[in-house]
């Protein structure tokens, strides 16, 4: 804050401006290597996205997918129709209505099998006492 020490940080140095004129330096950066990457850096082709068949779940489902993808939703959605309507919900309209290729959707639909809820009749006998 003082003025005498502020002066002495701007005033300049004859003595040192002079030896600073003396010096010389030269840098070179060192020669580019290409590296064999395969071509790893370079630009990818935007991903074409669709918009999901939203569940019950609403903002917490997933919005946009990649083509060729499905979200949870959209698996249980689509297991559980072809489920029930397999007539209706075959493996090509499947494969149409989501953006996926025919081989997917027949292993998809040959290998995740929803399983069902069953409930078995309540017993009638009381239950024992301890």
């Amino acid at each position: 804050d003082s003025p005498e020490i502020k002066e002495e940080i701007f005033r300049k140095d004859d003595r040192l401006l002079t030896l600073l004129k003396d010096v010389y330096v030269e840098s070179r950066d060192p020669p580019v290597q290409v590296k064999d990457g395969g071509g790893e850096h370079l630009p990818c082709k935007q991903e074409e996205k669709r918009l999901t068949k939203l569940g019950h779940l609403g903002a917490l489902d997933v919005k946009k997918v990649s083509k060729g993808k499905i979200s949870i939703v959209e698996a249980l959605t689509l297991l559980n129709n072809h489920k029930l309507h397999p007539q209706m919900w075959t493996a090509e309209k499947i494969a149409a209505e989501y953006s996926l290729e025919l081989k997917d959707v027949n292993s998809l639909l040959e290998f995740f099998i929803p399983f069902t809820v069953q409930e078995f009749p309540k017993e009638t006998k009381k239950a024992i006492k301890s």
